[in-house]
């Protein structure tokens, strides 16, 4: 599978995969009802740099190009190779990318690491969105880890 830059014909799949992924954390607390976060991918599309794999999406990954930060990277079937596939087309080009991701997502700081990304500190979470970026979200609490991956 190749990635693709999504459109808003995409925005209900995307949401899908993030509402799934919220229901099925049980740390992870729902800050948004599902049509909330269908709405703040549609605001981030043409704000971001944003890439999906799959015909309807199965992941996806939104950049902000400016300052090389991943604010969401979602799958619906982790350890298929979709992430990989995200991650290496995000890297493209790029010497340095930098995320945030939740303290108790173990499993995505082990993928992370794989894929050479260094753990820089724990963070509060601030009132920005994991998914699309936009400030008008209030944090959920959850503290959070900052990796940097430098090629």
């Amino acid at each position: 599978m190749t990635p693709r830059r999504p459109t808003i014909k995409d925005v209900p799949a995307l949401a899908q995969i993030v509402n799934d992924w919220i229901d099925a954390t049980l740390w992870m607390p729902r800050d948004l009802p599902p049509e909330g976060i269908a709405d703040l991918i549609s605001k981030g599309l043409p704000q971001r740099e944003m890439w999906m794999i799959g015909e309807p999406a199965r992941a996806y990954i939104s950049i902000e190009a400016e300052i090389a930060h991943i604010w969401g990277f979602y799958s619906a079937e982790p350890g298929q190779g979709f992430g990989k596939l995200l991650m290496d087309r995000a890297k493209e080009g790029r010497d340095f990318l930098s995320l945030n991701t939740h303290v108790p997502n173990v499993g995505a700081q082990k993928f992370y690491v794989r894929e050479g990304f260094v753990p820089i500190g724990e963070i509060e979470q601030g009132p920005v969105s994991t998914v699309a970026g936009t400030p008008d979200r209030k944090p959920t609490g959850l503290r959070e880890l900052r990796m940097e991956w430098r090629r």
